[in-house]
């Protein structure tokens, strides 16, 4: 057999089906892109069963079993996989005899290698539940095992130094992660030579490590090297070098080389295309990295042709009966509508409506959001006829005061619920694992709130009329807005950021503008 073809096989084996999705999956309480004052954000939140960039420890995606020569990791991602028992001819009887070489003078079984299976396998699974104390005891005695069982400068023992440097790396101890890593690749050079396959999977897993810290050029270097040796052994089409050319990209876009991560992601889609995966996750993941590139330096036409992309492939893999599917379109809705095409938006975001009230409950956050996307979409449309309909500009203004005021009912409604159930976990002692679900509500609902009141106005407007009571119906839900924050941040039930904070300046803001100072209390005068 060619080095090249067991080179293949071995990351081959290295490779799990892809097809864990990292946004929205099965019906699970996925976030959705959130925007301040109706322009365009990029703050998507894709994560299965949760908000944000929170890992999903139970996601098999985080666990490979490898088999052959040696035990090593490819880290994709932020994933974090561990290395089992690099054996692959052992049977379970070895673990019980002695001390046993082969003629190479290489080590078969003994009591200590089939303790550092045990530990190893063990702590996998505190791993997965969440123990990481108990995970770094038994990774520790596995390391120990491992270098009693095999020796001091076994690839065994690059194995367990790479499993406990990834646990330190999730406990975000990294003065103790660094050392395992740099001391993994050194026995993997010993072991087999500096151009290995083996080492070029280390060095990725070391970029991922450092790029995790955003030491960007740390990580440059890393996955620069990963490559050059997956280039050589496994060929420049190789899956596996597409992988590396993408984290590399990622890092030369954090590093402001725009255009030579935008070829190099390019390169690495198409290469996953060209060897028939153009349908896999990684390849929808790297797409829609790709177009978000496109949109923060305000290329729409091109995020719009990739996202469209991303479309196709999902409703012909999952159909319209998919939270995926409606999460891409509802990307591709607001990019149309950032483009002025409002009309293809306020479709797309009515389909995202009808397939999300089809998989989700009525009150679900999903459909609140959907909703104010629509009331934001009408009150363009509605500014976009004043001049030459007004009854078309009013009736779009009454279909946007609707939706806003659906799209309150069903924030306050799903916040009460996060921030209970957040409570109940407290009184048992567990931890609360909804504070990004809590914020992102909070921040739909004050965008909602500040929606509805830009409606009052434009209906103001268009009516030109300054009767008082118009005149309250655009301060009231900006003075809930604030009321809001006020109640959810500032006695600390919810953390603030950034989307928050600018929301309720925001309010504040236009408060400021239709009140005076006389009409806001003490506390936002003093702030303001």
């Amino acid at each position: 057999m060619s080095l090249r073809a067991a080179a293949a096989i071995f990351l081959k084996r290295l490779r799990f089906p892809a097809s864990h999705a990292f946004y929205a999956s099965r019906g699970s309480a996925n976030a959705f892109p959130l925007s301040c004052s109706g322009k365009l954000k990029l703050s998507h939140w894709y994560q299965t069963g949760t908000y944000g960039s929170r890992m999903n420890l139970r996601d098999p995606c985080l666990w490979i079993v490898i088999s052959g020569n040696i035990a090593m990791v490819l880290g994709t991602g932020a994933n974090t996989v561990f290395a089992e028992d690099p054996t692959n001819e052992a049977s379970p009887d070895d673990d019980l005899i002695g001390l046993r070489k082969v003629e190479d003078g290489s080590v078969v079984s003994n009591t200590h290698t089939a303790k550092w299976r045990v530990f190893t396998d063990e702590a996998r699974e505190f791993f997965i539940k969440g123990q990481l104390d108990a995970a770094e005891k038994l990774f520790l005695a596995a390391l120990q095992e491992a270098k009693e069982g095999f020796g001091q400068r076994d690839p065994h023992v690059a194995s367990s130094c790479n499993n406990l440097a990834e646990l330190y790396r999730i406990k975000k101890d990294f003065d103790k992660a660094e050392p395992l890593y740099l001391e993994a690749i050194d026995i993997l050079q010993e072991a087999f030579g500096p151009d290995d396959i083996r080492v070029g999977a280390a060095a990725h897993n070391l970029g991922q490590f450092y790029l995790g810290q955003r030491k960007l050029e740390e990580a440059r270097v890393s996955y620069e090297r990963a490559l050059k040796i997956k280039r050589r052994v496994l060929g420049y089409g190789h899956s596996e070098c597409a992988d590396t050319m993408y984290h590399l990209g990622v890092v030369l876009y954090l590093q402001g080389k725009e255009s030579d991560a935008e070829a190099i992601i390019q390169d690495s889609i198409k290469l996953l295309e060209e060897g028939g995966e153009g349908e896999s996750f990684v390849c929808i993941r790297r797409l829609r990295y790709l177009s978000q590139i496109y949109l923060k330096s305000h290329r729409l036409a091109e995020a719009e042709m990739v996202q469209r992309k991303i479309l196709h492939i999902l409703e012909l893999s999952k159909g319209w009966n998919s939270l995926d599917t409606a999460v891409a379109a509802e990307s591709l809705a607001l990019t149309l509508q950032a483009s002025g095409n409002l009309k293809d938006s306020k479709e797309l975001l009515e389909r995202c409506l009808n397939a999300r009230k089809t998989l989700l409950p009525d009150d679900h956050i999903q459909i609140g959001a959907n909703l104010l996307r629509l009331a934001q979409v009408a009150m363009l449309d509605s500014s976009q006829h004043k001049k030459l309909d007004v009854e078309r500009a009013k009736a779009e203004l009454d279909i946007a005061k609707d939706h806003a005021h659906n799209s309150i009912r069903i924030a306050r409604r799903y916040l009460d619920k996060v921030l209970k159930q957040n409570d109940r976990l407290k009184k048992h002692g567990a931890p609360g694992n909804s504070r990004r679900e809590a914020q992102a509500t909070l921040l739909i609902l004050m965008q909602s709130l500040s929606t509805l009141s830009s409606v009052e106005a434009a209906k103001q407007e268009l009516l030109e009329t300054q009767e008082r009571n118009s005149n309250l119906k655009a301060k009231e839900p900006l003075l809930e807005c604030i009321r809001a924050y006020k109640e959810f941040v500032t006695n600390k039930s919810i953390p603030d950021n950034t989307e928050i904070k600018n929301e309720y300046h925001s309010c504040l803001k236009l408060a400021q503008n239709l009140l005076g100072n006389k009409g806001l209390p003490e506390a936002e005068l003093i702030e303001s």
